[in-house]
């Protein structure tokens, strides 16, 4: 890798908004590099001491640049505009509801966000259509700390006489664990620090709690044990830490290597399932036994299934086990027997591997459920007691669902289905098969748009593998390569993009926008194969697939490069960086939320270790080769023509830490030959967007929209140019 000089990156007044065009020149960030040689290859690193974000220069450089692309972005021309009709969009229902909850008296648990709330809070009623009752208010930690505080996880008492929830700071998703009274809303006991997954379960009577809880963390140790040696504890309710008793610890118990995370789960029927889980991987490992056994101080844990078995899904109903696996087949089968006698190896397979994948599972007191994905749809199946085959429950809308509220001892189960163009609502199974309007969700008047459709399209890649894109779009639309395009993606960790509705994405169609949605390699919309297709080694197949996609909406005419913004976020970043760097010229706006950028270093970070099984690791040659090919940081060329490119990021994320974003915009800024601009946006009281405000999400997105127009030259978005300047988008 070469270097050349970085030359001084000042605001060019030619492409930024008039009122922004008058600050002081930017800090720009002097070249340190630190080279380092894994397996006879050099690698450079420029921008080393950024990891250190607390080190006054580099503290001041960040402040610098993030108060420059606010100010920026906030000069925008209608970018105001946008974000007011973003929130007039999403405040057009009374209320959005999400995480539903049963208990066996009938209780409903829910969060809630009102119109004029910035923060969902959780609530209860009595039966769906009983009377909704305030139970926590994270806003009310807002106001008093000045940070936004948000629930990340809660979880009531199968007899809804308590509720466990996990609440954290700005961000930090550091969630401390509390425990309400539901009938008085009082807390019970002080709070539980490092109680950061959750994964909460209740014995039966609520006598005990079971939660995940992170190691401590003594003076000295370094950052990248975070995440190791964690422990499935139990405690009695109101006890504290005194009352905290340890069941599992990983790297200790069980053969559980220290880098995975154990949980335990309580079963109605009083049956005890242990599980580990690596943390990004879908399969697991997992055992049983019973809690009295578990309060006898001697489990005797019993295998159900080990990782070679490649269970990515497993539910108890009543005597029985049912398991998803991918063993010997990518799209997944479903295997069961009784408890005491099942074995992975030599269950009866009650469904069988076909054209549709297998999702996911939830239980009931009549039987299992199961979600299976048919092409670009999600459909439901029901499993009774007894050897009869599934049944498929018919449902209102063949878009996407989420199995909420599903419990082995209570009737039927809760559905969060949404489709491209049709808003979330939320349904009622019976265990008769009926599917009918919980009324939970409030429907709102732009719910369903019937000006908005989905185009959907296969496109070849690189090798000839088709890979599925949604074209969400305005009928009528013209394809004559001068639509505006914003195409998003991920791809990493099987996760799949399905049918979502968004109140925002109607606002950029407000403004003449197309939006396409690509599930490359990576993905597992076609299964596991199609997940190890684009994982380590195979990585550089997810972002051919996303360019094949990008070019194909150049070649149908739905775009042209000067109007085509890709986005992705988290692992995405990987994806839209990657992009770039190897297509520059196919691209106009480059945005990258909270992205992994620099996936060489990540393994140094406390969530790097985690990420190891989906990425690779840089202790072995091959690892390292594909770190380093899918790493955008080190990837990015000088003198190269590089697209308009906007980084966003929180800056308390304990996912991916925030110099992977600063050490990208530092290079990418003394590189790119283009007069493009390179924004660094950072939040400082944001994370990885995991209870991020209304507020901060809509003024995230309205500058994502209205930088990609501004970059697209679209009237209404430009700024006036100074006199002797040239317009300032192409």
């Amino acid at each position: 890798m070469t270097w050349l000089p970085p030359r001084i990156v000042l605001a060019l007044t030619a492409l930024l908004p008039a009122t922004a065009a008058a600050v002081s020149p930017l800090p720009v960030a002097p070249v340190r590099n630190v080279q380092e040689t894994f397996f006879g290859t050099v690698v450079d690193d420029y921008y080393r001491y950024f990891e250190d974000a607390k080190a006054p220069e580099v503290a001041a450089w960040m402040k610098a640049h993030s108060n420059h692309a606010h100010a920026t972005l906030r000069a925008i021309p209608g970018r105001d505009a946008l974000r007011r009709r973003i929130e007039q969009l999403d405040a057009s229902a009374p209320a959005r509801i999400r995480d539903v909850a049963r208990s066996a008296d009938g209780r409903y648990f829910y969060q809630r966000r009102g119109a004029r709330d910035d923060q969902f809070k959780l609530y209860v009623r009595q039966g769906v259509n009983g009377k909704e009752r305030l139970l926590f208010d994270p806003e009310r930690l807002s106001n008093a700390s000045g940070k936004p505080h948000a629930i990340n996880y809660f979880s009531p008492s199968p007899d809804g006489r308590l509720v466990a929830l996990g609440v954290s700071a700005a961000g930090s998703e550091e969630a401390a664990l509390r425990i309400l009274e539901v009938a008085t809303g009082r807390q019970v006991g002080p709070e539980i620090e490092r109680a950061q997954f959750g994964a909460v379960s209740w014995a039966p009577d609520a006598s005990e709690v079971f939660f995940h809880r992170m190691q401590k963390l003594d003076p000295g140790m370094p950052g990248t044990e975070k995440y190791q040696a964690s422990s499935a504890v139990a405690m009695k309710p109101g006890s504290g830490e005194e009352g905290i008793r340890t069941l599992l610890t990983a790297g200790k118990d069980l053969a559980i290597p220290r880098t995975e995370f154990p949980f335990v789960s309580i079963q109605p029927d009083g049956r005890a399932i242990a599980y580990a889980y690596d943390g990004v991987s879908p399969d697991f490992a997992a055992w049983h036994s019973t809690l009295a056994k578990l309060r006898a101080g001697a489990p005797e844990w019993k295998p159900l299934a080990r990782r070679e078995d490649r269970v990515t899904d497993l539910v108890l109903s009543r005597d029985r086990v049912y398991a998803l696996t991918f063993r010997d087949a990518p799209r997944y089968k479903l295997i069961g027997g009784t408890i005491d006698e099942f074995s992975p190896a030599t269950a009866r397979v009650i469904v069988a591997q076909s054209e549709r994948v297998l999702i996911d599972m939830a239980a009931a007191a009549e039987g299992v459920y199961l979600r299976v994905r048919d092409g670009n749809v999600n459909r439901l199946l029901r499993l009774d007691h007894g050897d009869s085959p599934p049944v498929e429950v018919k449902l209102p809308l063949l878009g996407s669902f989420s199995m909420q509220g599903g419990r082995a001892d209570l009737p039927g189960v809760m559905l969060d289905l949404q489709g491209w163009a049709q808003a979330r609502q939320i349904y009622a199974v019976s265990p008769r098969g009926e599917v009918t309007n919980s009324g939970l969700q409030p429907a709102g008047p732009f719910d369903r748009p019937t000006d908005v459709v989905a185009t959907e399209v296969m496109v070849r890649s690189h090798d000839g593998a088709m890979v599925p894109m949604s074209i969400i779009h305005r009928r009528g639309v013209r394809l004559d390569g001068t639509n505006p395009v914003l195409l998003y993606g991920y791809a990493s960790y099987g996760i799949t993009e399905e049918p979502w509705f968004s109140y925002s994405r109607l606002a950029w169609m407000d403004a003449g926008g197309v939006f396409a949605v690509a599930n490359p390699r990576g993905s597992g919309v076609f299964g596991r194969q199609w997940h190890e297709a684009g994982k380590q080694s195979t990585k550089p197949n997810t972002w051919k697939d996303f360019i094949a996609c990008a070019d194909w909406l150049v070649q149908a005419g739905w775009t042209r490069p000067s109007k085509l913004a890709i986005w992705g976020g988290s692992a995405g970043g990987i994806l839209v960086g990657r992009a770039m760097t190897e297509r520059p010229d196919l691209f106009g706006v480059v945005i990258s939320s909270v992205g992994a950028l620099d996936m060489v270093r990540a393994e140094t970070t406390a969530n790097g270790v985690p990420n190891i099984p989906e990425f690779g690791t840089r202790a072995n040659e091959p690892g390292f080769r594909a770190l380093l090919a899918m790493s955008t940081y080190h990837q990015v060329r000088d003198a190269v023509a590089y697209p308009a490119v906007l980084l966003t990021h929180g800056v308390n994320d304990p996912r991916v830490d925030v110099w992977h974003t600063t050490k990208t915009a530092a290079r990418l800024l003394a590189a790119s030959g283009s007069r493009r601009p390179v924004l660094l946006r950072l939040d400082y009281d944001s994370g990885h967007g995991v209870g991020n405000t209304k507020r901060q999400s809509f003024d995230e997105v309205a500058d994502v929209y209205a930088f990609a127009l501004w970059q697209f030259g679209l009237p209404g978005y430009q700024p006036r140019a100074p006199r002797g300047a040239a317009a300032g988008a192409r």
